[in-house]
């Protein structure tokens, strides 16, 4: 965790035995975090300072306002849609699990905590919402030029130069929230899942150590991968922007990673497509092998 920056967490349920159990192991671990014991309270938290917080722990069934609730009043709040949101439950069904997903919880928890996975959790979700938030801060700086881009040809390797460059391109999206998560999300699977040729578990297993992005980056400097690319064009076609990202990877089996799968709901990796999917464009498309994919983004 960044110590530069004080990481704010929004703790909501009902039980304050279970609130008591998520401070104690998340202010070990350095984070600092306030408390709701139900939904009105919390969303009276979070439209009170809608920018103070870093992800939100939300207990699915509480009497009044219940999380699922909150969760909607998120997505259609255009300030909160995106602070990613960890839906804690005792109830780990299929049905419920993808219900959670299908409404923007992206992340899941079950009662009771195991502490090792409830920090790998936390911590995917706050390093995704840093990762988005500099994004649409560097689309927020004006850059009128922009707009006039009709083609454009992009060459990239390292993460940072992902996020800039999707921060970038999002500078002529009128919404560019939700597309600058999506297009952060396919450049960095394109230098890890492609060049570096990391798979779902290799991924998982630096997640839960906390050491993803340092690994990634020392990997890169191997001589093995250290001239591999990632190639991004663009094309302007009336009022939709379409993005192409290849690279020079073996390739992968995406079908099973366009619809998120209940089964990996909680681990902290391996969401990444489907929430790009569903969040951020018209369409998305992987072709051939799974090392070119084509999204199409909606202007104004």
């Amino acid at each position: 965790m960044d110590d530069s920056k004080p990481t704010v967490l929004l703790l909501v349920d009902d039980e304050p035995f279970n609130l008591e159990i998520l401070a104690e192991h998340l202010i070990d671990a350095g984070y600092t975090i306030e408390s709701a014991e139900d939904g009105e309270a919390a969303w009276a938290c979070l439209m009170a300072n809608p920018q103070r917080y870093e992800a939100v722990l939300l207990d699915r069934m509480m009497p009044g306002l219940n999380g699922m609730e909150v969760l909607r009043r998120m997505q259609a709040n255009s300030q909160l849609s995106t602070l990613p949101v960890i839906m804690q439950t005792a109830v780990g069904s299929a049905e419920a699990i993808r219900e959670g997903m299908e409404a923007g919880a992206y992340y899941y928890l079950t009662k009771p905590f195991e502490r090792d996975i409830l920090l790998a959790i936390v911590a995917a979700a706050v390093a995704q919402h840093r990762t988005h938030d500099s994004v649409r801060r560097a689309a927020e700086n004006p850059l009128e030029a922009m707009v006039l881009l009709n083609n454009a040809e992009f060459s990239l390797s390292t993460l940072d130069q992902a996020q800039r460059l999707a921060g970038l391109l999002c500078r002529m999206i009128k919404l560019p929230e939700r597309a600058a998560m999506g297009l952060t999300e396919l450049m960095v699977n394109a230098i890890e899942h492609g060049n570096l040729g990391l798979g779902y578990a290799d991924k998982k297993a630096m997640m839960q150590t906390g050491r993803w992005r340092e690994e990634v980056e020392a990997m890169q400097k191997l001589p093995e991968f250290a001239n591999k690319r990632v190639h991004v064009s663009v094309q302007r076609e009336g009022d939709l922007l379409r993005v192409q990202v290849c690279d020079e990877g073996a390739g992968f089996d995406w079908t099973k990673y366009m619809q998120f799968d209940p089964t990996r709901a909680f681990d902290p990796n391996g969401r990444g497509i489907s929430m790009a999917r569903a969040m951020s464009f018209e369409s998305l498309d992987y072709q051939g092998k799974g090392n070119q994919v084509v999204a199409t983004i909606r202007l104004a």
